[in-house]
């Protein structure tokens, strides 16, 4: 198995600052893993580009580095099976970064990045596949059919993605809801005070009853109101009706008493 060990010491602290970089800002579409005993072996998941046959798919794929990392360029393979022109049947990736045009300067960053844009734009003059590559040339629709198959049996699929419109449609809906709540439980100490009571036919709106003061209608009113139903012939009002009415009250004479000892306490303030 092989180990750190196999590196040298300045290979494997380049390494560790590529993949600590990768790993704070990963490209696009890629993620990438490591076993911090081996650095020889780096494996990454890659999204399926969008508006290609290989969209909602990840595809997971290792480079292994040789001894000579970096003079010699690493070896890419697909673990994942894909149907691919460039990409062979054991996995092997045949790309010209990885080869001819390897460049010592070249970092994992910039292979990783060749090896998703193959996805959106396969080189089908160098396939390793070629079925898929005659196939891409030939017929691009049934290739694309092929590559969809292959895509929905083998490939991983990925996360969810929390988008920030939705989340935020959400709070919004939910806020709505909690506000639409709040107005129908109105509760009866809080309606005196002014709240706005949707009328029902049952009961009129406390908001009609207000004078052209804007004052909420006082205690004899609401005791008005009961008479009337009592003349009308429809007998003493029910328990629970005299309850809520007494409640007001009560919550009315509070407010008012709270109002007087907030006077007198601004009164002293001023002495002061």
């Amino acid at each position: 198995m092989a180990t750190n060990e196999n590196l040298p010491p300045n290979v494997i602290k380049q390494l560790a600052r590529e993949l600590k970089n990768l790993d704070e800002t990963p490209p696009e579409g890629i993620k990438v893993g490591v076993n911090d005993d081996d650095f020889s072996t780096i494996y990454a998941d890659i999204e399926g580009p969008a508006g290609t046959p290989y969209e909602n798919g990840v595809f997971r794929m290792k480079l292994i580095l040789s001894r000579d990392f970096p003079h010699s360029p690493p070896k890419g393979y697909f673990l994942t099976k894909i149907f691919h022109p460039n990409i062979a049947t054991n996995g092997e990736i045949c790309v010209n970064t990885l080869k001819r045009d390897w460049n010592p300067s070249l970092g994992l960053r910039h292979v990783l990045i060749v090896v998703r844009c193959l996805l959106i734009e396969p080189f089908p003059e160098s396939a390793l596949n070629e079925q898929a590559g005659k196939m891409l040339l030939e017929n691009y629709e049934e290739y694309a059919r092929l590559a969809r198959l292959y895509t929905g049996i083998h490939a991983l699929k990925p996360k969810p993605k929390f988008k920030t419109g939705a989340i935020s449609e959400s709070t919004a809906a939910l806020n709505v809801d909690q506000s639409n709540t709040s107005v129908c439980s109105v509760d009866p100490k809080t309606a005196i005070s002014g709240a706005v009571v949707p009328p029902t036919p049952l009961a009129p709106s406390l908001n009609t009853m207000k004078g052209a003061s804007g004052q909420e209608p006082p205690t004899a009113a609401l005791n008005s109101m009961v008479e009337m139903g009592v003349s009308s012939g429809s007998g003493a009002p029910p328990p629970a009706a005299a309850a809520a009415i007494h409640k007001k009250e009560g919550g009315l004479v509070k407010a008012q008493g709270d109002k007087k000892k907030i006077d007198a306490r601004k009164k002293s303030l001023k002495r002061l």
